[in-house]
């Protein structure tokens, strides 16, 4: 394991500030999970943070998952990659009784859409765009993506981007309900960084009570999605689909699934 930093924390007015920072795409690998889930850890126990605000460094919140881990790895499962990585982070998210926050730059697909949909709140760049990406590559959905999708846009709108990979862009995603407000992308460190610091100094502790409602009314089920999510991705996984979307990805063209004989 190296030593290396791909998750960043600074704290400022009772916000805790966690910035993504794994050059070009802020994809996910397994030490960049580690250290998100120790940050999160640390948001949790620490009683100074009273909010907490998600971002990416450079031009992209988070690509999602680093497939080239999948392609150097032999017998790869992916039920015990989820248990272990995005799982974990989206219970943290979810169940952390403290305000939760991303700010959107640029793109975000696959496990980083799960993230930032996890959150409680949603800042985004106005040139921002949302991307569901698992489809691309011949999987299904994972990281909640399958229950916090349609819970924000709705059934119809939620199975249309996922069957085509279709971006959604920052006007529509405001409109929708997928994030709560839109800023210049050169103003959204600051207004993002804002807004946190206003929530930080309201009743944070009724809010947390407030976010278990929430969880109890709407996202009851959230455990056992992800356990189901993740066996259906060790499915799709092993499927034709997806080898031919690894190999379309490296070979930068589009798939030709209607080749495939499943």
């Amino acid at each position: 394991m190296s030593n290396d930093e791909f998750v960043l924390t600074e704290f400022h007015q009772g916000v805790l500030i966690i910035k993504f920072d794994r050059p070009k795409a802020n994809a996910f690998n397994d030490e960049m999970v580690l250290q998100l889930q120790a940050a999160l850890k640390h948001a949790t126990n620490d009683h100074h943070v009273r909010c907490i605000l998600i971002m990416g460094t450079g031009s992209v919140f988070s690509a999602g998952q680093d497939v080239t881990v999948v392609l150097d790895a032999n017998d790869y499962s992916y039920r015990q990659h989820l248990r272990r990585t995005y799982n974990p982070i989206i219970l943290q998210i979810r169940q952390m009784e403290k305000p939760v926050l991303a700010a959107i730059n640029g793109s975000v697909a696959g496990a980083g859409l799960g993230i930032a949909l996890a959150c409680d709140l949603r800042i985004a760049a106005d040139d921002s765009r949302f991307v569901v990406g698992f489809l691309g590559i011949g999987l299904s959905l994972d990281s909640a993506v399958s229950l916090l999708l349609p819970a924000l846009i709705g059934l119809g709108r939620a199975s249309e981007y996922v069957f085509t990979n279709k971006p959604v862009n920052a006007e529509q995603a405001l409109q929708w309900g997928l994030v709560n407000r839109l800023t210049p992308a050169r103003q959204l460190s600051e207004q993002a960084i804002q807004w946190a610091v206003e929530i930080a100094h309201g009743p944070v502790y009724a809010m947390g009570l407030a976010k278990r409602n929430f969880n109890k009314a709407v996202l009851g089920n959230l455990k056992q999605v992800l356990d189901y999510e993740a066996y259906n991705q060790e499915t799709a996984g092993k499927a034709p689909e997806h080898q031919e979307g690894l190999r379309a990805f490296l070979e930068k063209r589009v798939p030709r699934y209607p080749d495939i004989d499943w």
